[in-house]
């Protein structure tokens, strides 16, 4: 499993989530492109970090893993990994982040939350199709 990019965990049932990863690599950099991984919290890699960090097993929410030296790995959850992703994508969406950070956690937190929590009724159910070049970017 590749451990030395940040992964995008992300609720791999949920079609909001798939439009969201869309987003993420259509958006993306093109300096930035192959630097992040993506997995579904279902697969391997997604049990596998939420073994490690049993600080988020029960966390309904995107995830951003991100390897440390040593084996050392860091996890966010919530709008704090959100940011992480608009904050991947560079340019303009990188200061978009950076202003966001501003607001206070409790209050970006309930405004993820409120969307989490009506992310089905959002989007249908979908299916992620990358393409070629992308799908050596997912990790199951």
């Amino acid at each position: 499993m590749m451990r030395d990019t940040p992964v995008l965990l992300y609720d791999g049932e949920c079609g909001f989530c798939a439009i969201s990863v869309q987003f993420a690599l259509r958006h993306e950099s093109p300096a930035r492109a192959s630097s992040l991984r993506f997995a579904p919290l279902q697969g391997a890699f997604g049990t596998m970090v939420r073994a490690e960090h049993p600080e988020v097993a029960t966390i309904d929410s995107v995830l951003w893993y991100e390897p440390g030296p040593n084996g050392a790995s860091r996890v966010l959850a919530r709008s704090d990994a959100a940011l992480a992703v608009v904050a991947h994508l560079g340019g303009a969406w990188r200061m978009l982040a950076l202003c966001a950070r501003a607001v206070p956690r409790a209050v970006r937190d309930a405004m993820y939350d409120l969307v989490a929590r009506r992310r089905f009724e959002l989007a249908a159910r979908a299916c992620l199709l990358p393409t070629a070049d992308q799908r050596q970017r997912f990790l199951m």
